[in-house]
């Protein structure tokens, strides 16, 4: 305990000496999120102060080994690490889908080339990667996927076409699932490939959601020739490490719905509604409703610190992360739908920037993709009966 107060005192003095004060107020746009990548580009001078501080400390993962470009701290160091950075308001200085997702897939199933090729590259923000799960046929039945990787010599030709690609437009690299075996089982004859967004025949076309905005893209693999050393675990046993992944995916996902990424909803209710001669709420059903979301949400911020703690332990639920999925997305769908009551007929203005508010109806809009991506709320709910509860029938 001694040795762990020490750290937490190490890490508050360094964190307050080393985090501009830019980066400690709450984002105003997704500009103010930086994904790194080889045409990245800094919102500022102390975004990039920032993540070059902490890239160079190992903190933009600090769990990972550092020979692999992680901090090498231990479970209770790298929570130490979160609490402090929540404390001043620190953001995040670096967002990958290759921290959140493909890394822990290649920790456990990547070779040791593999690993030492790619993972000092996702701390050091130097690849950006999207996800190639989805097909236009294959949603939440995802083991339908009939995207074919054929062989030929040492190398495969990919040809399919997979949907809803995050960022695929903005990403350097993909991790795909590809069927390398046409005449197993579904669920079987799957392989789990990365490969270069700039290879020959590849393509992307962004998809306009009804909020003005298209993370989500369409993506193309027109015979693409990609290394059969590229595979990342057994040839035909993708399933398993795609099933690995998406267990990281969900818990990112859930993350939605915690505290830590604005004002406090009564703080932004009352720019539009006001306070009364006591100073609460000017609203008592609207000041109700914000009661009760802040109390799901603290139970969240509970349940994602336990679940650490579980994994730490060795006793986390394979599942579980699908029961935190549910329950984050739809939190983040209750905050929109306070923040567009609370906002009145304000809420509904459209044209204007972030700033101005223009964002709110279309963050709202966008939050109606939480409960499908990463697979629906449906399918988390079937999960959690089936394997955590044994609901029979299930």
């Amino acid at each position: 305990m001694a040795d762990l107060e020490k750290f937490r005192a190490e890490t508050r003095a360094w964190l307050e000496q080393n985090c501009p004060a830019e980066m400690r107020k709450p984002m105003t746009s997704d500009g103010d999120t930086f994904w790194g990548g080889r045409n990245t580009k800094f919102s500022s001078e102390a975004q990039r102060v920032w993540f070059e501080r902490m890239r160079d400390k190992g903190w933009t993962v600090p769990h990972w080994p550092k020979e692999y470009g992680g901090g090498g701290l231990d479970g209770e160091e790298a929570k130490i690490v979160r609490q402090e950075m929540a404390a001043i308001g620190a953001r995040q200085p670096l967002t990958s889908f290759g921290i959140s997702m493909l890394g822990p897939a290649l920790l456990k199933y990547g070779t040791e080339e593999q690993k030492k090729e790619h993972l000092p590259k996702i701390t050091a923000g130097l690849i950006r990667w999207c996800q190639g799960y989805s097909e236009p046929n294959a949603g939440s039945d995802l083991a339908s996927l009939q995207t074919r990787a054929v062989g030929d010599g040492d190398d495969y030709i990919i040809n399919g076409q997979k949907i809803w690609t995050s960022y695929a437009n903005y990403a350097d690299w993909i991790f795909c699932l590809v069927r390398t075996d046409p005449a197993a089982k579904k669920h079987d004859g799957i392989s789990f490939i990365l490969f270069d967004m700039t290879s020959k025949g590849v393509s992307t076309k962004p998809i306009l959601l009804i909020s003005g905005y298209s993370p989500f893209c369409e993506t193309f693999f027109d015979n693409v020739r990609v290394p059969k050393s590229h595979v990342v675990g057994s040839v035909n046993r993708g399933w398993d490490v795609a099933k690995y992944l998406l267990q990281h995916e969900r818990a990112m996902i859930s993350g939605m719905g915690e505290r830590g990424v604005g004002r406090p909803l009564g703080q932004i209710a009352a720019d539009s509604v006001g306070a009364d001669a006591q100073g609460k709420l000017d609203d008592a059903q609207l000041r109700s409703q914000i009661a009760s979301f802040e109390v799901d949400e603290a139970a969240l911020a509970a349940a994602a610190e336990r679940a650490v703690d579980l994994a730490k332990a060795g006793q986390s639920h394979p599942a579980f992360s699908s029961a935190m999925k549910y329950y984050g997305t739809e939190l983040n769908k209750r905050r929109y739908e306070i923040l567009m009551s609370a906002g009145g007929i304000d809420a509904l203005e459209w044209e204007s920037d972030s700033s101005k508010g223009g964002a709110r109806p279309r963050a709202w809009l966008r939050t109606k993709a939480n409960s499908i991506e990463g697979g629906t709320s449906e399918v988390m709910l079937g999960i959690v009966a089936k394997r955590i509860l044994d609901l029979p029938g299930a």
